[in-house]
């Protein structure tokens, strides 16, 4: 098999399926590092091995078996695999099931990878921790990536995953998901990793393509095994459907020749009406608890769109209450910047541009392109091209996703005729 075709599908069983690998190495480690190692091992072994025998049937399943035996290998080399063996099987096994496999019961959640949530999750790690270790390790993102999304620098972010493993290695975090008394400690960090993992899928920080599909999928999945798990939480409810409605609108988002396509230009015929419904079915139940939690409103927000026949028909003043409720339950400022964009809609850019400008200096938002960029768009639409090309310079020199940058460098273009 040709060593580019090889790389190329190393690369594709990194993006899919890394999440899979290491969750089901951490059950027979129990120890992150070393389960880390192991998987980078298998990664780089089949880029020979793949070579010479060709692509497995199966690629996770063939990752996974070599990290496993090379994560034994490693545990027998130690002085304390004894003390270690009696872990390798956790207590809710049942016989029979294969070593370091799940022993799903009837209707439970059974992937590894949702014990890997949980874990990453434990309330002795602080609530930043728990999102940023778990989307490293869950979705393979580089420290860089899980950095942007939580708008921080990259040292400071490799800091505090380091600190986290440590923890969770001190303090000897069970690796399984937890007991139904313990689930509410630990739910809304789990829902909060869902989240950050779907929006860094919907809209990828970085690299040629606007969407990773794997992420988006991985989340969705996630979503609905926690929806097994807790089929009356409000909160697991709005998430699921906030998923759903606004991936909804995936296949529309760009062109046929790979332009970004705003909310606007989309062909909303085209949205996936079946996983719409689903998602209004959902929202409605969870807008049912007082107050409505933050997943549900951003849900609600959702809906309202998907709802709208067309671009024109929107009803921005109903989501501009959506987002004052959501500020008040959820103060950001990421959501005080989606609601100057709301507000913008609503009443005009004028308006728009004055609740973004109230947020220039907030530091959270220094360096997150979406802030120049919405001034940008209102600016130009008031006519004052020279501050608008001066702000989407600005968006495009924050931005690493390529297909927002095409957008934004042809916005500058249309300013300059």
């Amino acid at each position: 098999m040709p060593a580019e075709a090889v790389a190329a599908a190393v690369a594709d069983a990194h993006r899919r399926e890394w999440g899979y690998v290491l969750a089901a190495t951490v059950r027979v480690t129990r120890d992150i590092d070393l389960a880390e190692e192991c998987v980078q091992d298998a990664y780089a072994k089949a880029l020979t091995s793949w070579r010479s025998d060709g692509l497995p049937a199966r690629p996770a399943a063939w990752l996974t078996t070599v990290a496993k035996r090379r994560a034994l290998d490693a545990l027998r080399r130690q002085t304390s695999f004894d003390r270690r063996l009696p872990l390798l099987v956790d207590d809710d096994i049942a016989a029979g099931t294969e070593a370091g496999g799940p022993a799903p019961g009837e209707g439970e959640p059974s992937d590894d990878r949702l014990r890997l949530v949980f874990t990453c999750c434990h309330p002795a790690l602080a609530p930043e921790a728990q999102v940023a270790l778990t989307l490293r390790l869950l979705c393979g993102l580089t420290t860089g990536e899980v950095a942007r999304a939580f708008l921080v620098s990259e040292p400071t972010m490799a800091a505090r995953i380091t600190r986290a493993k440590k923890k969770i290695a001190a303090a000897r975090i069970p690796y399984r998901v937890p007991a139904a008394a313990e689930l509410p400690a630990r739910i809304d960090a789990v829902l909060t990793v869902v989240h950050l993992l779907f929006t860094t899928g919907h809209t990828a920080p970085l690299g040629p393509g606007l969407v990773r599909n794997d992420l988006v999928e991985r989340a969705l999945d996630l979503a609905r095994m926690l929806r097994l798990l807790l089929p009356g939480d409000a909160d697991v409810a709005g998430l699921l459907a906030l998923i759903l409605i606004t991936d909804s609108r995936r296949a529309t988002r760009v062109s046929d020749d790979g332009r970004l396509l705003l909310l606007q230009q989309q062909d909303r015929r085209r949205w996936d009406r079946k996983a719409i419904a689903e998602g209004l079915g959902l929202v409605e139940e969870a807008l049912r608890r007082r107050p409505p939690g933050r997943f549900a409103l951003q849900a609600a927000i959702a809906a309202v769109h998907a709802e709208a026949p067309t671009w024109d028909a929107t009803d921005w003043p109903r989501i501009v209450g959506f987002y004052d409720q959501l500020r008040s339950t959820w103060p950001s400022p990421v959501v005080a910047l989606n609601r100057a964009v709301a507000v913008g809609m609503a009443a005009g850019p004028l308006a728009g541009l004055a609740e973004l400008d109230s947020l220039v200096g907030e530091p959270q938002l220094r360096g997150y392109a979406y802030l120049p960029a919405a001034r940008a768009d209102f600016l130009r639409r008031l006519g004052r091209l020279v501050e608008a090309r001066l702000a989407y310079e600005e968006a495009l020199a924050l931005t690493g996703n390529e297909v927002e940058r095409q957008y934004l460098a042809g916005r500058l273009e249309e300013i300059a005729r």
